[in-house]
């Protein structure tokens, strides 16, 4: 087991210099394997968990976290039997990453590839309610009583659904534009409950999820997390 001391692996990790790594174990700030952290504390960044602040901090070498801004026809699989585009082409080759959660092949927006499995397991886990917030254009003038439907729930072939928020961003014409936010992803389940309601989607576009958005991202376009960002995914889902 190779070790090193607590404060080099921090300060690796991005979050701040050796000398302020330090600073943050002196004034109790940092847990590893849920203990309080000591100075000259030796641990194996391949196995240990580390927490700042309450927070977890990611130091495995090779960790890599991508936001993706998948556009439609692309399938949210590592490989595909039937020959499409799969998502994890938009990004580098190696390490090989996976996608975190889905997005229909008809639908587009923000998606994260890693290859951290602790942040996948707390992201993809419905208990932990991280909301994804969605843009979504739908046929049809839609009702008050509609959109509130959406979040008091419908009934959905695979059980009830409902949004943690729903509202209108605009009206024109025959087609709506409603953004909702939800907490779980059971496959086309925003799709499902605006077809339910009487408001078939048009397009449907993932702009955030949890604190993450990038409405500067181009389709087909993908960049690194910053660690704060990262973070910030561990804490929502803490």
């Amino acid at each position: 087991m190779a070790t090193e001391k607590l404060h080099k692996v921090m300060a690796r990790s991005g979050l701040a210099s050796r000398r302020a790594s330090e600073i943050l174990i002196t004034r109790g700030r940092v847990l590893v394997d849920g203990e309080t952290a000591e100075i000259g504390q030796r641990v194996d960044p391949e196995t240990a968990s580390i927490m700042v602040d309450g927070v977890a901090l990611p130091v495995r070498p090779g960790l890599v976290h991508y936001l993706v801004n998948k556009p439609v026809g692309v399938v949210c699989t590592v490989t595909d039997t039937h020959g499409r585009p799969v998502v994890v082409d938009l990004v580098p080759n190696e390490p090989r990453v996976h996608p975190v959660g889905r997005l229909d092949l008809d639908s587009a927006g923000l998606l994260v590839l890693t290859n951290d499995g602790d942040l996948t397991n707390l992201l993809t886990h419905p208990r932990h309610e991280v909301p994804k917030t969605y843009r979504v254009l739908v046929e049809g003038a839609i009702a008050k009583s509609a959109v509130a439907a959406l979040t008091d729930g419908v009934l959905l072939d695979d059980g009830p659904a409902a949004a943690r928020e729903a509202r209108v961003i605009d009206r024109h014409g025959d087609r709506s534009l409603v953004e909702v936010v939800m907490t779980e992803g059971r496959n086309r389940e925003v799709r499902r409950m605006l077809d339910a309601v009487g408001h078939p989607v048009v397009e449907l576009f993932r702009r955030s999820i949890g604190p993450v958005h990038d409405a500067g991202l181009k389709a087909g376009e993908w960049r690194h997390l910053d660690l704060d960002e990262v973070r910030a995914l561990y804490e929502a889902a803490s």
